[in-house]
């Protein structure tokens, strides 16, 4: 008797093999492959969206798809390229600082300018394929990043997390997230390998493209503190620490805290300035100045009223710390914790929580990692990819595509 066509077991056969197959393959191909599988998928997403985008501030109804992905920060990226920085912050009617391009880091915008000035391209193509080709370099640095702790299946599923994750279309985009993602991840390589001399210009890079230099001196000195301060509990011994290496680390340290502070400093010398940057980072937020902490609690306050929201914060800080000492997160490796954890004490101080605070947790890439080491089941990493796509959509339907708001403007991505 000839056995029952069960179409779902050839179906599953056929996955089977083909992950087989794919995993055979040299890592950087396997890592290429799924880079560009994502990035269509999220093209298709952004097309399909643009369809439907109906008049906005920037183009007419239904814009392609390059028309579509040059919104929002993007158009501020644009200005940079054409006419760089104002000397003399401009201002509003009232006399306090109006928007400007000092609010955003200059890595990006320059390269692509320098890139249309030997390619005779403009910003429309260039702009799209250095965000594009960055964020292909930072896919394979993570995966390098990642094998240091995980097999080849687990940081290898890692990565399908990272790459769909609902805010992952950002790496196609006119931004800077994809170019900072890259240089982060090789300067934690590079910290994690010990080999602080070669961080150092990485260092640099990444603090001129996205403001992440502050949480990146806490991270190292975290890091440099437990090297210092050996404990059988990490696994570092004073004699694993020779001189050679703590007086890199130090240099290290050092050129940190001046990375972390250099934008607002050249914002200072270009403008005459000394508040420039942050006056300029202020008016987002709808003026005044910056007090750590304080924009997290009037949030609250203001969503939730003064004892929900206090309570909801609690529990936010409750939740983290539970997460953070879970099984799964403490094999991602101490030095990706500390970077996690320095990341979000920055965010916590200095960030006003809105949209834009989505996007803003992709330097917290390593919980890609935590997450393949929940489980091994393929149905939960099959379940979590989906849920990712989903969510994807919902992104970009929800905060990319512009509607106006009843009082006028929208929420940003």
């Amino acid at each position: 008797m000839r056995p029952p066509f069960r179409p779902n077991l050839l179906l599953s056969d056929w996955l089977r093999n083909a992950a087989k197959s794919l995993l055979a393959t040299p890592w950087w191909l396997r890592i290429g492959l799924l880079y560009l599988v994502t990035r269509l998928i999220s093209f298709f997403i952004f097309s399909a969206a643009a369809l439907h985008q109906g008049p906005n501030p920037w183009f007419p109804a239904a814009p392609g798809y390059l028309d579509f992905i040059n919104i929002w920060d993007s158009e501020w990226y644009h200005r940079i390229f054409d006419n760089l920085y104002p000397q003399q912050l401009p201002q509003s009617a009232d006399g306090s600082t109006a928007e400007n391009n000092w609010a955003f880091y200059p890595l990006f915008p320059l390269l692509v300018r320098g890139i249309s000035m030997l390619t005779g391209l403009g910003w429309g193509i260039v702009a799209p394929l250095v965000a594009t080709l960055a964020g292909l370099a930072a896919s394979l640095m993570i995966y390098r990043l990642f094998r240091l702790f995980a097999s080849t299946v687990t940081a290898s599923w890692a990565m399908v997390f990272l790459l769909t994750f609902p805010i992952s279309p950002i790496l196609q985009v006119p931004y800077a997230e994809s170019l900072n993602l890259f240089f982060l991840a090789a300067a934690l390589y590079l910290v994690i390998k010990h080999r602080y001399l070669l961080a150092i210009p990485v260092v640099l890079l990444s603090a001129l493209s996205r403001p992440v230099g502050v949480a990146f001196a806490l991270f190292f000195f975290l890091h440099l503190l437990v090297r210092f301060l050996p404990s059988r509990r990490f696994s570092y011994r004073l004699d694993d620490f020779p001189a050679s290496q703590r007086l890199t680390g130090l240099l290290l340290l050092l050129v940190s805290g001046v990375a972390a502070f250099a934008w607002p400093l050249i914002a200072w010398l270009v403008t005459g300035q000394m508040s420039a940057y942050t006056d300029t980072e202020a008016v987002w937020r709808g003026g005044g100045s910056l007090v750590l902490f304080q924009p997290w609690l009037q949030s609250a306050d203001q969503l939730l009223g003064p004892v929900l929201g206090a309570l909801a914060l609690v529990l936010l800080i409750i939740g983290f710390v539970l997460y953070y000492n879970s099984q799964a997160v403490r094999r991602i490796g101490l030095d990706m914790r500390l970077w996690c954890l320095a990341y979000l004490v920055y965010l916590f101080a200095v960030l006003h929580p809105q949209t834009s605070t989505f996007r803003l947790m992709l330097p917290l890439f390593p919980f890609a990692l935590a997450t393949a080491f929940i489980s091994r089941s393929r149905a939960f990493r099959i379940a979590v990819t989906i849920c990712f796509l989903l969510l994807q959509v919902v992104w970009v339907v929800w905060l990319w595509a512009w509607a106006q708001l009843p009082g006028g403007g929208d929420y940003p991505p």
